[in-house]
């Protein structure tokens, strides 16, 4: 049996992280879960991951900071982890700042847990 996929969720919504957890679980992904912007950055550098889902709007860091701050990372291995965004707010953005924020994808609020899977598949 292969290994499995390491999916880090950074998510303030308490509801919306246990979901996809467990969605992701039962899918056979090992995740790690985070609230806020600084936990991501602790995470990301104390291991790696296949893929991040970067809640945007998270406590002490947004989730366009974090990315931002993961792609500047010495490791390229951590700085080219793939990060899909999540956000209900996603006309607050464009796809340009999507991109300059190093954001691989992107998926809108209320998830649709399907196509949430499918990503993270694409992806790992």
């Amino acid at each position: 049996m292969s290994e499995k996929k390491k999916v880090l969720v950074a998510e303030d919504s308490s509801v919306i992280q246990n979901l996809t957890k467990r969605i992701l679980q039962f899918q056979n992904f090992d995740i790690t879960s985070v609230r806020d912007g600084q936990q991501v950055i602790e995470a990301v550098e104390k291991d790696n991951y296949h893929v991040i889902l970067m809640d945007i709007n998270m406590p002490k860091m947004s989730g366009m900071e974090c990315s931002k701050a993961i792609r500047a990372m010495q490791d390229k291995d951590k700085a080219n982890t793939p990060i899909i965004a999540i956000s209900g707010n996603a006309q607050n953005y464009s796809e340009e700042d999507f991109k300059n924020a190093g954001i691989d994808e992107f998926l809108q609020k209320p998830l649709d847990f399907d196509h949430l899977v499918e990503t993270v598949q694409k992806y790992t």
